[in-house]
């Protein structure tokens, strides 16, 4: 910890508007499949408070986001999203906010939900300009749709080939899932930064913000670009775009004990709380060749 630096409190205040940030961006996200895929199944339900989205079978926007912070949804409302689900052939993954309505997770239980995994929401106050870290030979920019094809390749290849350390993703997609759901979440608000190595695309990260708060909507480096400074390039660009835009906290989600905790722990981010991942039916997500995970760390 820096000296004479607080460590963010987060109470429940702070983490629904967290939630909430979150909810809008996989509603925007599954809006912008439903428009992509005009002859397929899909749908976006608002939620208690959260939503409910299915984009497409195998996508890493199906889920449901934000629950907890309006009440209890009743058995009506669970039983809508639960057969709408159904419909689609998909599970119903509910990632539940360990500062929601306590009451949730025992309701859930109930009816058959199983815990799965859980993830790290960390978060970093923005009170004062950034300084943005430029390790030699290195660039970070925004990066237009002019690229977006190149911008895609290197971050899916990168996430394919991801470091290891603490708990794995729970769920991996085949890289034409992950790519797509690149899209929607761009077309979502999910601005794009690419990192150059003496002129090379690098690697990549995403940001989108909401409301005052900066999500950080993952990065991912290439392998033979690795233990550059990149990653800390990535992450101080962001740092300094979103706190110039007025944002007054930025978060990152991660996996427990992971390198990605580790890093952004590191530059001051604190531990805010938890998501536990509830699943109900389905198999569990399989893994494919060349498959990734659904939104790479910060």
């Amino acid at each position: 910890m820096s000296t004479g630096r607080s460590p963010l409190f987060c109470d429940t205040a702070l983490a629904e508007r967290i939630e909430r940030a979150e909810a809008q961006l996989i509603a925007e996200a599954g809006r912008a499949a439903a428009r992509r895929r005009t002859d397929a199944p899909g749908f976006v339900i608002d939620f208690a408070g959260g939503v409910a989205s299915f984009a497409e079978a195998g996508s890493p926007l199906n889920k449901v986001a934000g629950l907890g912070f309006a009440g209890a949804p009743d058995d009506g409302a669970l039983d809508q999203v639960e057969r709408a689900f159904a419909a689609c052939g998909a599970a119903v993954q509910v990632e539940l906010a360990h500062l929601a309505d306590a009451s949730i997770g025992a309701l859930l239980t109930e009816r058959g939900y199983r815990l799965e995994s859980f993830e790290n929401v960390l978060g970093l106050v923005l009170d004062q300009p950034r300084e943005r870290v430029r390790p030699p030979g290195v660039e970070i920019r925004r990066s237009g749709d002019d690229e977006f094809d190149r911008w895609l390749a290197v971050v899916a290849d990168a996430v394919a080939h991801p470091d290891t350390q603490g708990l794995p993703w729970h769920e991996e997609f085949p890289r034409a899932t992950y790519e797509a759901a690149e899209r929607d979440l761009a077309a979502g608000g999910v601005e794009r930064y690419v990192a150059l190595r003496d002129g090379a695309f690098a690697g990549g990260a995403g940001l989108r913000v909401a409301d005052g708060i900066a999500q950080f909507a993952g990065a991912a480096t290439a392998p033979a670009h690795r233990r550059r400074g990149i990653q800390t390039a990535l992450l101080s660009a962001r740092l300094a775009d979103a706190a110039e835009a007025g944002c007054d906290v930025a978060v990152v989600t991660t996996q427990p004990g992971s390198r990605s905790q580790q890093n952004v722990q590191r530059i001051g981010f604190d531990l805010l709380y938890t998501r536990a991942i509830l699943v109900k039916s389905g198999e569990p997500p399989r893994r494919a060749s060349g498959s990734a995970r659904p939104r790479p760390p910060a």
